[in-house]
């Protein structure tokens, strides 16, 4: 746990409190009212299916790069006004995961940057189930989080001009512990995989984005197979999948910081052949 992380959280959260910051220039910056908003549309979705019929008129377009997740979310927004939902990769009983005590994974990373954690206290029956039930399949429970304030970069510096991002918060089975514990579980975790992503990526279409930030969900601390999580979403998003030609843009942001590069190097031969030259 870091000290200058958990010293950006309590900042954060001082800053969704009083709902304005102030800007390398002086000026105010206020985000109370995209903060009101996004307390007040939060909701979860799930675990039953989520009614919806995607369509397939597009040509979708799709990314692989090595940034992170806000980093990609940023520079959606800065071509385009149209909205983007960015995948959290969620602990399943801990709201922010250990964002509070200044851990570092992709959820507290979000949550350093923007007023998630605050939206995500909104949905406790999401955080109450998984509790109680204890199964590290988890389940295919979403939390939607839309238009959240982003206000600060990687480096937890404040933005001069922050921006609005939807958030799918949703964990991916962790398969560190179904390995270890009851190892006759783990052919399971395929399956878990697919049909969690599919939740997820109903949920987008029922809350209407056509742009989202993927990425290596559950590859950490969960140890999912890079291969297997790019091949669920591969198999949704592409050729005959379901969610074929529905979203205009998908990026599978990878912050990959090991010395071989082998998780974002999983997502690029996944979709190699949908990547633009």
């Amino acid at each position: 746990m870091s000290a200058r992380l958990r010293g950006i959280a309590k900042h954060t959260q001082e800053i969704v409190e009083i709902g304005h910051y102030f800007a390398s220039d002086g000026r105010r910056v206020v985000i109370a009212p995209d903060l009101a908003a996004a307390l007040e549309g939060t909701r979860m979705y799930g675990p039953e299916s989520v009614p919806v019929t995607p369509d397939s008129d597009r040509t979708t377009v799709f990314d692989v790069t090595g940034e992170s997740s806000t980093q990609a979310a940023q520079r959606l927004t800065a071509a385009d006004a149209a909205p983007v939902a960015v995948l959290n990769f969620a602990s399943a009983r801990n709201p922010g995961g250990g964002f509070l005590n200044g851990a570092q994974a992709q959820e507290e990373a979000l949550c350093r940057a923007s007023a998630l954690y605050s939206t995500l206290l909104r949905a406790p029956e999401y955080y109450a189930h998984h509790r109680a039930d204890r199964d590290p399949f988890y389940s295919d429970r979403v939390i939607h989080s839309p238009g959240v304030p982003v206000f600060r970069d990687d480096r937890g510096q404040l933005l001069d001009a922050p921006y609005t991002a939807g958030f799918l918060t949703s964990p991916a089975p962790n398969a560190g512990v179904i390995t270890r514990r009851t190892p006759e579980q783990a052919h399971r975790i395929p399956a878990a995989l697919a049909a969690r992503a599919e939740r997820v990526l109903e949920t987008a279409v029922a809350t209407g984005y056509r742009r989202l930030v993927l990425g290596a969900w559950g590859c950490g601390v969960f140890r999912n197979d890079p291969g297997a999580v790019a091949g669920a979403f591969h198999a949704l998003l592409t050729a005959d999948g379901r969610f074929a030609g529905h979203f205009e843009h998908v990026v599978f942001a990878v912050l990959d910081r090991t010395p071989e590069g082998s998780t974002l190097e999983a997502f690029r031969r996944a979709f190699a052949g949908q990547l633009r030259p």
